[in-house]
C-alpha cells in the first residue's frame, strides 16, 4: 500500500498539473478571441474605403505637380 505522504504529493501534483493545463487553455482561448477581433478589423470593409481614398490622392496629388529636381543643374549623382 502507498504510503499516504506519498498519496497526498502525487495528488497534489495531479492538481498542479490540471491547474497548468486549465490556464494554458483559458490563456489560449483568450488569445484566439484577441486574434480574431484583430483579423477582424484588418479585413473590415469600413478600412477598405479609407485605403482606397488615400491611393487615389497620392496619384492625383503625384500626377499634377512633379517632384522637384535636387541636382537642378541636370548633373546625376549616384
Amino acid at each position: 500500500m502507498m504510503k499516504k505522504s506519498t498519496f497526498g504529493a502525487a495528488l497534489a501534483f495531479l492538481a498542479a498539473a490540471a491547474g497548468v493545463l486549465t490556464a494554458v487553455a483559458l490563456y489560449l482561448r483568450r488569445r484566439e478571441q484577441e486574434l480574431d477581433e484583430y483579423e477582424k478589423l484588418l479585413f473590415s470593409d469600413e478600412y477598405d474605403d479609407e485605403d482606397e481614398d488615400d491611393e487615389q490622392d497620392d496619384t492625383a496629388s503625384a500626377d499634377a505637380e512633379p517632384m522637384a529636381d535636387p541636382d537642378a543643374d541636370g548633373d546625376i549623382s549616384f
